[in-house]
């Protein structure tokens, strides 16, 4: 059977906690394991999750959160424009090792774009500097870094992390064009 991808149900949040761990033992992400992993996945404002299932096996999830629009980072502002609405935020994206050289994050990551177009509402992400193959994985879908900042959170060599902020592909403004 070919991996699929569909929205996330409450019956799917055992198997996603077990994929986490996979990938918290691998990636160590999260960096610090939550103290309730399934409330971790399913953050405030969530619109909706997917999960990408191979068999019985969840391999892969990814988040939409609605940010309100006065919470963002003022580089995030500066390069959507000032949002009048809600603003999408991708969240708790990951795959599995074994899950990981097909696609997936591409996939869940175009699943998140439709819906967010569906709503009308552009796309936002941040990401720790130590997140190699993430950074990689935006960047090649057309993601643009706006702006770097150092955490309130520790990573993984104890120090204040360094967020990455980006804006997707359908978010940026357009730069202005010189005359």
């Amino acid at each position: 059977m070919s991996p699929s991808i569909r929205p996330r149900t409450t019956e799917d949040l055992h198997a996603c906690v077990d994929a986490l761990a996979t990938v918290h033992a691998s990636d160590r992400y999260p960096v610090d394991w939550p103290s309730d992993p399934g409330r971790w996945l399913t953050p405030s404002g969530l619109v909706e999750a997917w999960v990408v299932v191979e068999g019985s096996d969840v391999v892969g999830h990814v988040g939409l959160s609605q940010l309100d629009a006065a919470t963002l980072e003022a580089p995030l502002t500066r390069a959507i424009g000032t949002p009048v609405g809600p603003v999408g935020s991708i969240t708790r994206l990951f795959v599995t090792p074994q899950g990981r050289g097909h696609g997936h994050a591409t996939r869940l990551l175009d699943v998140v774009g439709t819906k967010a177009a569906a709503l009308g509402i552009p796309l936002v992400l941040d990401v720790s500097d130590d997140g190699h193959a993430a950074i990689s994985l935006y960047e090649r879908a057309g993601w643009r870094r706006v702006a770097s900042a150092r955490a309130e959170w520790l990573n993984a060599a104890g120090e204040n992390a360094l967020l990455h902020y980006y804006v997707g592909p359908g978010a940026a403004r357009k730069p202005a064009q010189s005359e």
